[in-house]
């Protein structure tokens, strides 16, 4: 690729120390032994994982359950930092990758709105300047001043998603955006993304909907077991996770 990139991840690998349960019986604690001066095992989540993401592009990233996924968005938005490896982020980067992530469920929606928009770097004059266009797209007009812990989790996901996307970054990282929410909500966000992707967006999605990875991403990447399988023209890689969903 050109060095007109948006994302560079290069030799990126993750690993997690998962400490070993405390053994409260002799009979554990011999069963144990060996292991007891350790007292935590490593998991790896992600092996040597290498790609770009071009400036404006729509790119797609896909994999099982467990496969490294949002260990990745986690990395790329600065969540968790490499155990090796680098990652090179060109612009302002706005994720969206666990719903309430940011949220206080004893502010009203109106406060929670403002809230996130001070944790995504705006001030409080835009975000007032966003509020009307949020509060409209999640369609809340007339629960915005109800404590959040009244909201249904597809509320919720309507809200968080609304001010992703008036954030206005350079780069928007969505994990699973579709999954939740109504049917009609689902077809608003199927026609923003088609608006972004008009408009050149830097978008990265992470989705187990292998007909919006068709039709949205320029390119995809298929992940397993923390490790690249493939990346490239969509079509092929979604195929190739249907194969490997199969086997």
């Amino acid at each position: 690729m050109s060095e007109d990139f948006a994302i560079k991840v290069q030799g990126v690998s993750k690993t997690f120390k998962l400490p070993h349960e405390r053994q409260n019986s002799i009979k554990g604690s011999i069963i144990n032994f060996r292991n007891r001066n350790k007292g935590y095992e490593i998991q790896e989540a992600l092996n040597n994982v290498s790609f770009e993401v071009a400036k404006g592009e729509f790119f797609g990233i896909i994999g099982k359950n467990g496969s490294g996924k949002s260990t990745l968005l986690k990395i790329l938005a600065g969540i968790y930092t490499t155990t090796e490896g680098s990652v090179e982020v060109v612009g302002k980067l706005t994720p969206f990758i666990e719903l309430g992530v940011g949220f206080n469920p004893e502010l009203t929606g109106r406060e929670n709105v403002f809230l996130n928009g001070a944790l995504l770097g705006f001030s409080r004059k835009e975000t007032k300047k966003m509020y009307k266009n949020i509060v409209e797209f999640a369609e809340l007009e007339r629960f915005m001043d109800q404590k959040l812990k009244n909201y249904s989790s597809g509320m919720q996901v309507r809200l968080a998603f609304s001010i992703a996307i008036r954030a206005q970054g350079d780069i928007l990282v969505l994990d699973e955006v579709l999954a939740v929410g109504d049917e009609a909500f689902q077809i608003k966000c199927v026609n923003h993304f088609i608006k972004l992707k008009q408009e050149h967006q830097t978008v990265v999605l992470v989705t187990h909907n292998m007909d919006h990875v068709k039709q949205f991403c320029d390119r995809a990447l298929l992940l397993d077991e923390g490790k690249i399988i493939d990346v490239g023209n969509p079509v092929t890689v979604s195929e190739r996770y249907t194969r490997l969903n199969k086997e």
